[in-house]
């Protein structure tokens, strides 16, 4: 179908075990992030203002959930952009 899943901060939180179990099955090639921000920060800096510093903590989720590197996350996130937007 040709679209892309974002993930936030949310996917941080302990509640977001459905969040996690998509994030698992979604393609590499599909995956996103983004910070919402002001809101959504992710853990450990929930509850302050969001900044896309703080991605970082996205990825390092997605890679943990997924069992791939941070590496890899992080330059699927940004090659996944680069297609949709450039």
């Amino acid at each position: 179908m040709g679209f892309y899943i974002s993930f936030s901060g949310i996917i941080t939180f302990k509640s977001a075990g459905d969040l996690r179990e998509v994030a698992k099955k979604v393609p590499l090639d599909r995956i996103l992030v983004e910070t919402d921000a002001p809101y959504l920060t992710p853990v450990p800096y929930r509850g302050k203002p969001n900044s896309p510093a703080y991605t970082y903590y996205t990825v390092e989720k997605l890679a943990e959930i997924r069992g791939e590197s941070i590496e890899a996350i992080a330059n699927a996130t940004t090659n996944n952009f680069k297609t949709l937007f450039f």
